[in-house]
């Protein structure tokens, strides 16, 4: 296995060559200035970067470092930057931070600290890419179907084993926990894929305007009726039917649907002539129809003949680290979308997401996000934007232990999520031996 790669952004040559045999395990490449560090950046696109701040032709100040920096992260969102800086300035390497920097050190250098930083740097890095390959894994073959926990992969192993079959299908979960991004899935892995997918919610057209939307009307059938119209079980003939919500359909409608699955034919509003439709149907609700058949406002055949197979879809706050995986996707088509220079998230930010419960779910999760690129004055989004307010009602502080804390203790809960609670696998992913990861499991309170 090739060494790690790390770039050490470094003027002087004396600390050049105390850097590098500090560092003499990873494979160190060096520059002296902006032009040769972003020359090493993509040639060899290094996970981590040790950079000065005072760099010519301004070795005095911090002008050409933070310059650097930005360029840097500009270049490559994902690198970890480490800033050393030797003037005790504090605003400046707070500034370091805000810009993106992973982390800061000041100078004069202690290797031992200054391994610690950069071997967590790199451990973090190897997470973050582990994630990003995981995160395009999870779209293939459901695209658009994001997530790293092990309830969406069962998910995701249902919907491809059924996809292929006639059952018909019902999608129970939350509102905003991607329902209709299933039964696309489905749809798509189905041998009716070439065909029409056709939705309608049964919760947003009247009860008296619904039959007409699903089954047709036939010219005359009602006043305003001029034309034969084809309702939308038949425009899915081939392909497949979803109908969102369909636990708060009327139950005047439902012995017309049930009639409808049993024989697959249909009578247009105003007709006579049956009408026979091949189609896929799916179904989706939020919804406990179990309790709505107790109460009567939902008829047990069919619900019966709805639920042949029904996929139970967890709510966002119970899909472990999945709500940081999709933040940071929906940052990025975001990003991309509106042209933003946005790349992440602040550490409290980061944080938030991740303990928030998220009652609107994905969806609120996606909304929150797109807000927060359009909103951000800096490359990071942070509390503010977002519209969260931080549990422990401060600022985060930058003191270097419990900045390091911070990100021990983020790359052991990811490695954790990662691993699924599994404490070998995940002290292999951190590069550590079973007794430290106990001990800092113990440290911060970490149980599996």
């Amino acid at each position: 296995m090739s060494a790690e790669k790390l770039l050490i952004v470094e003027d002087d040559p004396g600390l050049q060559r105390q850097l590098r045999w500090c560092f003499d395990r990873y494979e160190i490449l060096v520059a002296e200035d902006r032009p040769s560090a972003m020359a090493q950046l993509r040639r060899h696109e290094p996970a981590v970067v040790l950079q000065d701040l005072g760099l010519p032709p301004d070795p005095d100040g911090v002008s050409e470092g933070l310059a650097t920096l930005n360029d840097i992260i500009d270049a490559a969102p994902h690198t970890k930057v480490i800033v050393v800086t030797g003037n005790g300035d504090a605003t400046s390497a707070v500034r370091s931070v805000s810009l993106g920097a992973y982390d800061f050190y000041e100078k004069p250098v202690d290797t031992d600290t200054l391994n610690l930083i950069v071997a967590r740097a790199f451990h973090l890095a190897d997470l973050e890419r582990q994630n990003r390959a995981l995160m395009l894994a999870r779209q293939t073959p459901l695209a658009g179907v994001l997530g790293a926990s092990e309830s969406m992969a069962r998910i995701a192993r249902t919907v491809e084993k059924v996809a292929r079959t006639r059952a018909t299908v019902l999608l129970q979960g939350e509102t905003g926990t991607g329902k209709e991004v299933l039964a696309r899935a489905i749809h798509r892995l189905s041998d009716r894929a070439s065909e029409s997918f056709v939705a309608i919610n049964c919760a947003a057209i009247p009860e008296n305007l619904l039959e007409s939307e699903l089954f047709g009307y036939e010219r005359g059938a009602f006043t305003g009726a001029q034309n034969q119209t084809r309702g939308k079980i038949e425009m899915a003939e081939g392909g497949t039917l979803f109908l969102d919500e369909i636990g708060d359909m009327p139950v005047s409608l439902q012995s017309k649907l049930l009639r409808f699955l049993q024989e697959r034919v249909l009578e247009r509003v105003g007709g006579r002539r049956e009408i026979p439709v091949d189609t896929r149907v799916v179904c989706a609700t939020h919804q406990n129809l179990p309790g709505q058949i107790d109460s009567g406002n939902f008829r047990q055949d069919l619900y019966y003949r709805i639920s042949e197979i029904v996929i139970d879809i967890p709510p966002l706050r119970a899909r472990e680290s999945d709500p940081l995986l999709l933040a940071r996707h929906f940052l990025a088509a975001a990003a991309q979308q509106h042209g933003s220079a946005v790349r992440g998230l602040t550490d409290d930010a980061a944080e938030a997401v991740s303990a928030y419960e998220w009652p609107g779910n994905v969806r609120e999760l996606e909304h929150r996000i797109n807000r927060a690129v359009i909103m951000a004055e800096g490359k990071l989004i942070t509390l503010e934007d977002l519209g969260l307010d931080h549990s422990g009602g401060e600022r985060p502080s930058f003191s270097l232990r419990e900045v390091r804390d911070r990100a021990e203790e983020r790359a052991v809960r990811e490695a954790l999520a990662r691993a699924t609670d599994n404490v070998s696998k995940a002290a292999d992913l951190l590069g550590v031996s079973r007794p430290t990861l106990y001990d800092l499991m113990r440290k911060f309170d970490l149980k599996c």
